[in-house]
């Protein structure tokens, strides 16, 4: 009997958890291979979702109609907005959740979808047809020498290719602790000429609530008004949030981590991975920034009904008697039990400019690349290329269209465009500084962005699209309202003054009112009967109102914006044939030449963005293909 699916998705991570998700709801018989089916959407390191740049990737998964914000909601102990100090285009939402929930939420509605089925094995080989010009996927075989048969394969085996964890001098072989790593995948596509390399993360110790002082330590709370990830009525926000605290070490401790220095794999060759700077190990941060005094660390609980905690910012492969010296050596962990270690992980990866935008490989037909084997990092970033690859699998098989971000719309247009265009020399991680486009990719409208779009290809239900329009009506209604209403002089003079701006020197609109960087609506509202009414009879929530408030605050930023962004539209509307030769045309740069010729950009605007080609080369094609 031969087990045949439309797409088989290998790895039960966040990115192979949202591609079968996306590819099973949109109508592919989809089969997800998984290691283990007690650790689905496991959260292998930090239990948390979000951050600078990732909440907003949250956001847009949600908005296009994936899962992890409606999951994190529901798992949610602890919501914080950051940057709120910072303007809107900096806001960044990040959740602590409970980890086990979160793992048992994935698995329960993976289980309840409809067209997707699990299977625990591990898959020791991708299969290919070879009859055509360019090989095409056929099947994968797996550990048990089960042979599966499907025309779609997205790969998103996380750190488990040919993975090898480190502590101090002993190592073994695993994709995170506790579960055995995947061989054979690499070999199979390194046969068919794929470039492979290393990498390398870690992950801090685990300790014992019950052997840890709290009253020395410094408590960090949740948001007074929490808000949440997914635009969906049926989640809410989290309502019994758990404290996170703040933890230093000393010169003290540095010392005792140096001791164990010339036994750590990470500075004695062992370890050839290159690991991530922006969550570098603490044995990296002492050597990077050798004149601090101190580095804050952050105590962070893993769940509701556990004692078991996260320190976060101390990952490290040192020595284990090293690691526990130095921790005793931290005000408030002072009697600490630690539940395991920190250890570091080495495992393969494939340079991403191997693939497409679509996240299908160059090389073959029908396989697809999502997550850390693409050189990323962290959840959200893995999450985003993991939907994406499943919506783009399907709609192949079904001839249609694929679904390509551009940088203007999303973060996660942005973080395949680099990866496909730039290619990766180290982990990569999001920030809000990689996006030209970050005021237009606000935390705040992903759904106006990106849900009709879910709506169009089907992953985003008449409800969710229905509540949209909705929204966005009640904004226009009241930023409507806003423009027609005035006040009179002296008639919010108190209010003004007393947030440091100028009274009115004549009677204003209260749009222009709400262009002054101290008012909020919410406040004017206040000393505003008119507004007041306004918003409670048309029960106006606050995100309308914090939305209408950023889009009268923010619209000369927004149109300069789209005005630059409609510019490389037009470079991105110039194509570049597929098999085009470079090498013929000598007025290009050699590095040119070989950067061209190697990432086979699709337009000229994509060509534009890749290192090595200078704007003398852009014109160059410019001249050749038209302006």
């Amino acid at each position: 009997m031969k087990l045949q699916y439309d797409i088989v998705v290998i790895g039960a991570g966040h990115a192979g958890c949202e591609a079968a998700s996306a590819a099973a709801r949109l109508g592919s018989r989809t089969l997800l291979i998984t290691i283990d089916m007690e650790k689905i959407a496991s959260m292998s390191c930090n239990p948390a979702v979000g951050g600078v740049a990732k909440g907003q990737i949250v956001r847009e998964i949600d908005a296009l109609g994936g899962i992890m914000g409606r999951i994190t909601d529901r798992s949610a102990i602890q919501f914080r907005m950051l940057n709120r100090s910072k303007g809107a285009a900096m806001w960044s939402p990040r959740a602590q959740c409970d980890k086990q929930l979160f793992s048992q939420l994935w698995r329960r509605r993976l289980e309840n979808t409809h067209r997707l089925y699990l299977w625990q094995d591990s898959v020791v080989e991708i299969l290919f047809d070879h009859s055509g010009e360019k090989p095409r996927v056929r099947g994968v075989k797996t550990r048990m020498g089960v042979e599966i048969e499907c025309s779609r394969v997205v790969l998103t085996a996380g750190t488990f290719l040919e993975g090898v964890m480190h502590c101090g001098e002993a190592s073994a072989e695993g994709g995170r602790a506790g579960d055995q790593a995947s061989h054979g995948v690499t070999a199979s596509l390194l046969r068919l000429g794929f470039e492979s390399g290393r990498m390398k993360t870690g992950t801090p110790v685990r300790l014992d609530a019950r052997t840890i002082n709290f009253d020395a330590l410094e408590v960090q709370e949740g948001d007074a008004e929490p808000s949440k990830f997914s635009y969906d009525p049926d989640t809410e926000p989290v309502r019994e949030q758990l404290p996170c605290f703040m933890v230093y070490t000393s010169e003290r401790v540095h010392d005792i981590l140096r001791t164990g220095f010339d036994r750590s794999p990470l500075f004695n060759g062992t370890i050839s991975g290159i690991g991530p700077r922006y969550c570098p190990s603490i044995e990296d941060k002492l050597r990077t920034f050798a004149d601090k005094q101190q580095h804050q660390l952050f105590l962070e609980p893993e769940g509701r009904s556990t004692n078991e905690y996260y320190l976060n910012g101390f990952s490290s492969s040192l020595p284990f008697e090293v690691q526990m010296e130095a921790l005793r050596n931290i005000v408030g962990f002072e009697d600490v039990h630690v539940y395991r270690p920190g250890y570091a992980i080495e495992y393969d990866y494939f340079p991403p400019t191997q693939l497409r935008h679509t996240l299908e490989t160059k090389l073959v037909d029908g396989l697809y690349f999502a997550g850390q084997v693409n050189g990323t990092t962290g959840y959200e970033e893995a999450a985003a290329q993991g939907l994406l690859a499943g919506i783009n699998a399907h709609r192949s098989l079904r001839g249609e269209e694929p679904v390509v971000l551009g940088r203007d719309e999303a973060y996660i247009g942005v973080l395949i465009d680099d990866l496909v265009t730039k290619g990766v020399d180290e982990p990569y991680r999001m920030f809000t500084s990689r996006a030209e486009y970050r005021i237009l990719l606000r935390q705040d409208n992903a759904d106006a962005r990106l849900t009709p779009l879910g709506y169009k290809i089907g992953l985003v239900g008449e409800g969710k699209y229905q509540n949209l329009l909705k929204k966005n009506a009640a904004v226009e209604s009241l930023i409507s309202m806003l423009r027609q209403s005035s006040v009179k002089k002296g008639e919010i003079d108190s209010y003004l003054i007393s947030l440091g701006e100028e009274p009115l020197s004549q009677g204003k609109k209260l749009y222009d009112i709400v262009l002054r960087s101290n008012v909020t609506i919410k406040t004017l509202a206040e000393v505003s009967p008119k507004l007041k009414r306004f918003i409670a009879e048309n029960d106006l929530s606050n995100e309308v109102v914090e939305q209408a408030e950023i889009q009268i605050k923010y619209r000369g930023y927004v149109e300069r914006e789209r005005y630059f962004a409609e510019k490389m539209h037009r470079l991105e509307s110039i194509a570049i044939p597929e098999n085009f030769d470079y090498d013929s045309m000598q007025s290009l740069t050699i590095e040119a030449r070989q950067k061209l010729s190697r990432i086979r950009p699709t337009t000229i605007g994509h060509a534009s963005r890749i290192p090595g080609v200078s704007p003398a080369d852009i014109n160059v094609l410019l001249v050749k293909f038209g302006r």
